[in-house]
């Protein structure tokens, strides 16, 4: 324990230690969360069709919020309520940009706060038949589509997902079990603001792995080999504990500084979550996202899977990073051995066969959480498994993996 503690205050003591932890909690809470909230994504519009925002995001997320308080619950009846409403607000917007502009800056904000481009997609999904091939550069389907017909919601959600399980070839028995998936997910749906969850999801806290492997490679990197480029090697062959003990402890220390970085941007954002979106939605399933995700999971579990994911990749990546150290007499080489194993397989996505992306998701931190909205799956000894099952756990047992050959090969370098 002495010796841990006395590495791990070495590490903190470094200054590229305490950049790299400013930096991470600065792009991922101040800017990732904060901004985000207040003014890039969620402040209000400035004027009609611009991407122009104001600096009034926690009034704005309010103001989404409450709209969407008498709906309640995600039916027939509530979908052609909610498209009513839109279609009433659009047209007002329309009749009064054609005379001046629009310059009521109130219709304006309710018209933009009815949460349009999640239920869009909805439609587009469920209902493509009553789409306008000659509207598509004009409007979106929910200033034209005909309220009546928008019926038997959860009827055409499972046909869509079986439709989209055909066009994906994902038939027969791997069909069967994604399907067995979705039978767990309840009906009626809680219906509140989504927009708030799904950038949530779908890009902060899925996002987050890729940021925090940049920082994680950048200190871990030289925790061994920066012992050779700083020429501390033949006095640490005198120290009293050992070089097995030593290298355990800059293993533990390289667990325990992953540890701190992720809890400390994750304490963050959550902090900004709850200041800015609170725990209103927390309930809604993740299908209120994607309709043809198959995953039983409301919004709260869904972000605590994503956490997780990160954490345990992470500590994966922790794992990879400390075994090149220990490998390599040039923390440099280190480095980039490290980054690579992160962007490489992110830079050639989608430019190798999808088996060998497949194979690419299991490696730390280059998957991502947000696989629980698809129906990737993995066919190990005749099962089918799907992806967010693997995605959590393969990650880790990796980076165990490379813990043991990481102490051995540090150690031998160390007795010559």
């Amino acid at each position: 324990m002495e010796l841990f503690k006395l590495e791990h205050k070495k590490l903190w003591r470094k200054n590229s230690t305490r950049v790299c932890v400013l930096l991470c909690f600065f792009y991922c809470v101040i800017f990732g969360s904060v901004l985000v909230c207040q003014w890039l994504t969620f402040g209000s519009r400035k004027d009609y069709g611009t991407g122009s925002r104001d600096f009034d995001g926690y009034e704005n997320i309010k103001d989404c919020q409450a709209y969407f308080h008498k709906y309640g619950e995600l039916t027939d009846e509530t979908l052609q309520e909610w498209v009513r409403d839109y279609q009433r607000l659009n047209a007002a917007v329309v009749e009064e940009e054609s005379k001046q502009g629009v310059k009521n800056r109130e219709l304006l904000k309710q018209y933009q706060n009815t949460g349009w481009e999640t239920v869009n997609s909805m439609l587009k999904t469920l209902y493509p038949e009553l789409e306008r091939p000659d509207m598509f550069a004009v409007r979106i389907m929910s200033c034209y589509v005909e309220p009546e017909k928008l019926t038997g919601i959860y009827e055409r959600r499972e046909q869509a997902i079986e439709t989209f399980l055909d066009i994906s070839g994902q038939t027969g028995a791997e069909r069967d079990y994604l399907l067995r998936i979705n039978e767990k997910v309840k009906t009626p749906f809680s219906w509140k603001w989504v927009e708030g969850w799904s950038n949530l999801l779908g890009n902060a806290v899925s996002g987050l792995g890729s940021v925090i492997a940049l920082f994680l490679a950048i200190v871990l990197s030289s925790l061994f080999a920066g012992e050779w480029h700083d020429n501390t090697s033949p006095l640490l062959l005198t120290t009293k504990y050992g070089w097995r003990k030593l290298a355990c402890a800059k293993v533990f220390t390289g667990l325990s500084f992953t540890l701190e970085l992720f809890a400390l941007t994750a304490a963050g954002m959550i902090g900004s979550q709850l200041v800015f979106l609170g725990t209103e939605g927390w309930d809604m399933p993740i299908q209120t996202v994607k309709m043809i995700a198959i995953a039983p999971m409301n919004m709260l579990q869904a972000e605590i899977y994503e956490y997780a994911f990160t954490l345990l990749g992470a500590w994966g990546f922790a794992g990879v990073s400390m075994l090149f150290s220990a490998r390599c007499k040039n923390h440099v080489l280190a480095l980039l051995l490290s980054l690579s194993v992160v962007y490489v397989p992110m830079a050639l996505r989608n430019r190798v066969p999808f088996l060998l992306e497949k194979v690419f998701d299991l490696l730390p931190l280059v998957g991502s959480g947000a696989d629980i909205f698809r129906t990737n799956t993995f066919r190990i000894f005749g099962q089918y498994i799907w992806s967010p099952y693997l995605l959590i756990w393969v990650p880790l047992a990796i980076g165990i993996l490379c813990m043991p050959p990481a102490v051995r090969g540090w150690s031998r370098r160390m007795r010559r």
